[in-house]
């Protein structure tokens, strides 16, 4: 049984769209995208450099539209289960149908816009803890004010609040914990601070009219399938206030019977993490255009007649 995933913010790096474009109409689907949401992705996508790319209301739909591009360049697709990381779950709702390409990236767009507008509100950010046991670390990071805002499974926590807060878990680690690195994003998101983000959301969610998911789409929010359009909508909107349970994600991947993983572009880090969870389960990242006949192999392998 095949999952098919999709990354979240910070897996872009400069010009990691470049070889993709090269592709037989990937260049004007990309160009039509940017046409639909007023972003000029093919730029960021190619040319623009880190900082351009770091922008919250830039790199949302650009990792949005970068996971649509790969997986139609994989070819007709059908998955078991389908889930993505945090905006990652916009992809996800494009792949199940619950949203058309078009529609995730126009929400996704204003997504990014409000949580930039959020995060402007007062100086947050996010930080991985390296080590720790989890029933640990938690109640640690609550003491402190902050929140768990992903639990990626196999170990993996990230933090999120103020920068004072942060400032006081590097001076107070958690009992196992070996490194607390800051991360390159703009603000505490997956936390309350996002809140004001969650009401622009709602309002725009509110123009849309989601279909059922036409795979079984497993959600950040608790690692539960989710069976109406409706429904995947509506914990789209709130996800963002809300900390990403991707581990709970991953245990549902192996309830379903999962026996491979492919990663849209630009894949990595959840092939990463599932290597070290998931053993057993063959994975396949698409980082770039050479990795699709290894991902195409995976899926004919694994993907039920």
């Amino acid at each position: 049984m095949l999952v098919l995933v999709a990354p979240g913010q910070g897996a872009q790096t400069p010009g990691f769209l470049t070889p993709w474009l090269e592709l037989p109409g990937a260049a004007d689907r990309l160009a039509a995208w940017s046409d639909a949401i007023g972003l000029d992705l093919v730029h960021y996508g190619t040319k623009a450099d880190a900082d351009e790319i770091r922008d919250t209301a830039v790199a949302q739909p650009l990792l949005v539209a970068a996971g649509l591009l790969s997986a139609a360049a994989l070819g007709d697709v059908t998955p078991g289960a389908v889930a993505g990381h945090s905006v990652g779950e916009f992809t996800a709702a494009a792949f199940a149908g619950v949203l058309d390409p078009t529609a995730a990236l126009k929400l996704v767009r204003t997504r990014g816009l409000a949580m930039a507008e959020a995060a402007a509100i007062a100086p947050t950010g996010m930080s991985a803890l390296l080590g720790g046991d989890p029933e640990v670390t938690v109640p640690h990071l609550e003491k402190l004010g902050l929140t768990p805002a992903n639990v990626n499974g196999a170990g993996q926590i990230v933090a999120a609040g103020t920068l004072e807060q942060l400032a006081a878990l590097e001076a107070d680690k958690p009992e196992g914990v070996r490194r607390v690195v800051p991360l390159k994003v703009a603000g505490a998101f997956h936390t309350h601070h996002m809140a004001p983000a969650v009401a622009t959301l709602e309002q725009a969610a509110k123009e849309l009219a989601p279909a059922a998911p036409t795979v079984t789409y497993v959600s950040n929010k608790d690692g539960r399938t989710v069976d109406t359009g409706a429904e995947v909508l509506a914990r789209l909107v709130g996800q963002v206030a809300n900390p990403v349970r991707w581990d709970l994600c991953m245990e549902t991947f192996q309830a379903l019977g999962a026996t491979a993983l492919v990663e849209v572009c630009p894949g990595g880090t959840l092939t990463g993490i599932a290597k070290r969870a998931l053993p057993g389960v063959a994975t396949v990242a698409l980082k770039t255009p050479d990795d699709l006949d290894a991902a195409r192999t995976l899926v004919a392998e694994h993907t039920a007649v």
